[in-house]
């Protein structure tokens, strides 16, 4: 059984054996071991939703339209989109490759499925998944992002996707897109319990017509019994009093700490119960210059959105990326506990509470018990 002795690191060594944690007294003699120069070991973070298939990461920069709407957004990408050259697994892949650098271990990765482009961008984030299946576990969501009902043809498309290569079934705006809130979920809720799959349902509506949404998504999942995620989920902006009833449903959410936008209140949320992911959304495409796929970076984001100022404040923040994003992706916690996975970063820093606020480069990325990154490059790796 192959160990490695991950010494000078804190809170205390850690010893991998098999890809999991192991006690360190039970190193052997003659162990493999990396110095880690004092850095600070976290379990790594989880980016719960991003949209690989739009990046244009890697690519020269994109001079983006103005946009007021949601459909004048949808639009605008179909359009830049139209003329991008580099296909979709170059694009994504280059994401993946930064995002591992920085930390990442996972993806809920939510890909544009619609008749214009049929599958074709499932099957490049897949295919980039693929070749970094030792970096990166990649969950696909099948995403109608140009609408369901609105666009015929989208509903045999995603059916098909999910014997394809996606995981998880996706919905949109139910009632602000599609305008017809039961039709949308009776399409969603049906396909999903004949497929066997988890539900992620964006969810944009504001105000009163959000949170109708949200209290009859809540209801169905509840009597389904399906895994459903509603993501953005805007209008809880101010509403951490309905933790209860998600809790009590099954309902998890995500949040992304967006621009503008609204940012769900985590911190309540999760004490009622709720699971709570965090992500990165867009990076770098159509419909935004901004992001970076760094999760640290975002969680960073989290806590400044959220006014966290405490420690444990900002260690929740930590959490919410961490352990949040792989309860969601279905993923094994890893809290460098002997047995869990050896999914963790090693990153400069006196305390949690300094990393978060200070966003710093990882000196080790660690998956499944190897440096598979060290100081922000990639090492060369031969897959397991």
């Amino acid at each position: 059984m192959t160990q490695v002795l991950y010494t000078n690191v804190r809170p205390h060594d850690l010893l991998v054996e098999n890809g999991r944690i192991a006690d360190p007294v039970l190193a052997r003699p003659g162990a493999e071991t990396v110095d880690c120069g004092g850095g600070l070991a976290l379990p790594a973070p989880v980016d719960a939703h991003i949209h690989p298939d739009k990046t244009t990461w890697g690519q020269p920069w994109l001079s983006r339209e103005p946009a007021t709407t949601l459909r004048e957004l949808i639009d605008g990408d179909v359009a830049a989109r139209a003329l991008m050259t580099a296909p979709v697994a170059e694009r994504a892949g280059a994401l993946m490759d930064h995002a591992v650098t920085r930390g990442a271990r996972g993806w809920r990765a939510h890909v544009d499925v619609a008749p214009v482009y049929g599958l074709a961008n499932v099957h490049g984030v897949r295919q980039a998944a693929d070749a970094r299946r030792d970096l990166l576990d990649v969950q696909i969501v099948a995403f109608p992002q140009l609408g369901l009902l609105s666009r015929p043809g989208t509903a045999a498309l995603l059916e098909q996707t999910l014997d394809e290569g996606a995981d998880v079934l996706g919905g949109l705006d139910p009632a602000g897109v599609d305008g017809d809130l039961h039709g949308h979920l009776d399409l969603l809720f049906g396909l999903a319990e004949a497929k066997g799959v988890p539900l992620d349902i964006h969810l944009h509506d504001r105000g009163e017509p959000g949170l109708a949404q949200v209290a009859e998504i809540a209801r169905r999942t509840k009597e389904s019994g399906l895994p459903v995620t509603v993501s953005h989920a805007f209008c809880l902006e101010h509403r951490g009093d309905l933790g209860e009833l998600l809790a009590e449903s099954g309902v998890s959410l995500t949040t992304c700490a967006l621009g503008a936008d609204p940012v769900l209140p985590v911190a309540e949320l999760v004490a009622r119960g709720v699971l709570v992911g965090l992500g990165s959304d867009g990076v770098r495409d159509p419909w935004t210059p901004f992001g970076d796929g760094d999760m640290i970076a975002r969680t960073h984001l989290l806590a400044y959105r959220t006014d966290a100022r405490t420690d444990e404040e900002l260690a929740a923040c930590w959490a919410t990326a961490a352990h949040g994003g792989a309860d969601l992706l279905g993923l094994e916690r890893s809290g460098l506990r002997p047995g869990d996975p050896a999914d963790f970063v090693v990153v400069p820093g006196e305390s949690l509470a300094q990393v978060v606020v200070d966003r710093p480069v990882p000196s080790h990325v660690v998956r499944g018990g190897r440096v598979v990154a060290r100081d922000g490059h990639l090492l060369e790796r031969t897959p397991r």
